[in-house]
């Protein structure tokens, strides 16, 4: 897989031009239209990587995006919430696209809460939604308000426009409130953070970007001890939160890997089971049938 698309990329290679404010690379925000891009750049298909910033694309037309290890095709209309944890791209399946989305980066909020901690942006998540013409249209007033507030000479134009990123995220949790669901889900300030801790320790090792990469990680045994727990403890709370077994979510995790870089890099199997820490390919291929119903051949045809 390819490096991070960093936000210098996006502009030169989109734009054909380095905003000034880039020099700074930090708390970057811009809104754009896909008619703002240059040449064929508005059209041609991005793509499949990660980026090193946050986007949110309300996307018009028949298309089809590729998150992670899934595909999605839309009719009429997208709403894609992207961070730089997961490859992604999208596609026009058909005439007359339009789209409009918000690029910006983590230090945008700093100071304003954690971005991350929203269920859109869940390393579990698959945040793409469907939205009809209506709750399409309620969204692209809030990107009308964008356009208008960016191009003020309003002192706080900026805290006024994380207010907007904000409404955009809460109108699509409040459209498809059964996003914000966590089965199992306690009360217990102290397990939801070790449940965070864990689930960032282990999103940490991905995606894999190289067949000289390998995942550290792979036992609850080993997860428990970097984060000083016994394994029966940081069991028991994952089941409690997630109401899953530490052994179920790891593997759950490498098994979308698995799938990501069977469908997205030219990879044998036998280098994709070693960048996941399988030492014996028949044991990846059990270990893939088990989570996928198909061998690891037979998914990638």
């Amino acid at each position: 897989m390819e490096k991070p698309e960093s936000l210098e990329q996006f502009y030169r290679s989109r734009m054909g031009v380095l905003p000034s404010e880039m020099i700074r690379k930090t708390g970057h925000f811009n809104v754009f239209r896909l008619s703002d891009f240059k040449g064929d750049e508005a059209v041609r298909p991005m793509p499949y990587s990660r980026k090193d910033y946050y986007k949110i694309s309300l996307i018009t037309g028949r298309n089809e995006v590729h998150y992670a290890d899934k595909t999605m095709t839309v009719a009429e209309n997208m709403l894609l919430f992207a961070n730089p944890q997961i490859p992604y791209n999208w596609t026009p399946a058909g005439p007359d696209i339009s789209a409009t989305f918000c690029v910006f980066t983590e230090d945008f909020f700093k100071g304003y809460g954690n971005i991350k901690e929203y269920p859109l942006y869940r390393p579990d998540g698959f945040p793409v939604l469907d939205l009809s013409n209506e709750e399409a249209a309620q969204v692209r007033a809030i990107y009308d308000k964008m356009f208008v507030e960016i191009a003020s000479d309003y002192a706080y134009k900026y805290d006024v426009l994380r207010n907007l990123v904000l409404d955009i995220i809460h109108t699509a949790l409040k459209l498809r409130p059964g996003i914000i669901s966590t089965p199992g889900k306690t009360d217990s300030n102290a397990s939801e953070r070790i449940t965070a801790l864990f689930l960032e320790l282990l999103e940490r090792q991905f995606p894999v970007e190289s067949v000289m990469q390998t995942v550290q990680l792979r036992a609850a045994g080993e997860f428990a001890a970097q984060l000083n727990l016994h394994v029966n403890h940081l069991n028991k709370v994952l089941k409690a939160t997630t109401g899953k077994t530490t052994s179920v979510l790891i593997a759950e995790r490498m098994a979308v890997e698995a799938r990501a870089l069977l469908k997205h890099t030219s990879w044998t199997i036998s280098e994709i089971a070693g960048c996941l820490g399988f030492e014996d390919l028949s044991h990846f291929i059990r270990f893939f049938k088990k989570y996928t119903q198909v061998t690891p051949r037979d998914f990638r045809k």
